[in-house]
């Protein structure tokens, strides 16, 4: 499944009807007007002739949909996660949430050759490329003398939509050495909350269920303040140069 729309040759975004989106997003037109009726996606906007038109955030909102189905959230359950999420993400939020939640029960890594891998991708990959997802976590080479790689499939999309960001691979290693830090940190702190506050060592398995199904939750809320600081921080930033 696409998780945005495309731009037209102008480099102007490419609005979808119903039907276009429906067939993108490998679902029925009926499916996607059912979601629309529960407030599972936004309306579309109305363009010429009273004709709704749908953009990327409709189709990387139903790619997240998806996800979540296929991680076995009732209905209820995802209208309840949506409704948490902030209205104005973009189509690329949407993707990074739902390599989030892809990694609540993270697919074993797969075997894939240079080609295997291209195909996935969906374009050629330069040496620099490969080099990238690998300080991306995306993928790692199955040995030194070997051409193979292991795969980390949720990740693989995003990755490669960020190989076109001009960040040089030293500052991509550095911040995946800053998040996993602090991602530990708060891990470990989250874990001694919760064990001082709510343990109860005669309930070993109850609490180790309980705290399973508590991950999504603190996973999402991580994830929305993270984005959310991250702009506001950028914003500050960039506005004072």
């Amino acid at each position: 499944m696409a998780t945005e729309a495309d731009v037209d040759g102008h480099g102007e975004e490419m609005t979808l009807t119903v039907d276009e989106l429906a067939a993108r997003a490998g679902v029925t037109v009926r499916t996607v007007r059912f979601y629309g009726t529960r407030g599972l996606l936004p309306p579309p906007s109305i363009g010429p002739r009273r004709v709704g038109r749908y953009g990327p955030a409709h189709l990387a909102r139903l790619a997240l949909i998806e996800e979540l189905q296929h991680q076995g959230m009732t209905l209820a359950a995802i209208e309840r996660y949506l409704e948490q999420l902030p209205g104005d993400l973009s189509a690329h939020d949407l993707a990074i949430h739902r390599a989030v939640v892809a990694s609540w029960a993270p697919d074993s890594p797969e075997e894939a050759t240079r080609a295997d891998l291209e195909r996935r991708a969906g374009r050629e990959l330069s040496e620099q490329d490969v080099e990238r997802l690998a300080a991306m976590g995306v993928l790692q080479r199955a040995g030194e003398d070997a051409e193979g790689y292991r795969l980390d499939p949720g990740l693989l999309r995003l990755g490669v939509e960020l190989l076109d960001v001009p960040v040089a691979h030293e500052t991509i290693l550095a911040a995946r050495s800053v998040l996993l830090e602090h991602s530990r940190a708060a891990a470990q702190e989250l874990t001694r909350l919760f064990r001082d506050e709510v343990w109860d060592p005669e309930q070993v398995a109850a609490m180790r269920s309980l705290s399973a199904h508590m991950q999504p939750i603190v996973v999402q809320a991580l994830v929305t303040a993270f984005q959310r600081f991250l702009k506001e921080e950028l914003r500050e930033a960039f506005a004072t140069r």
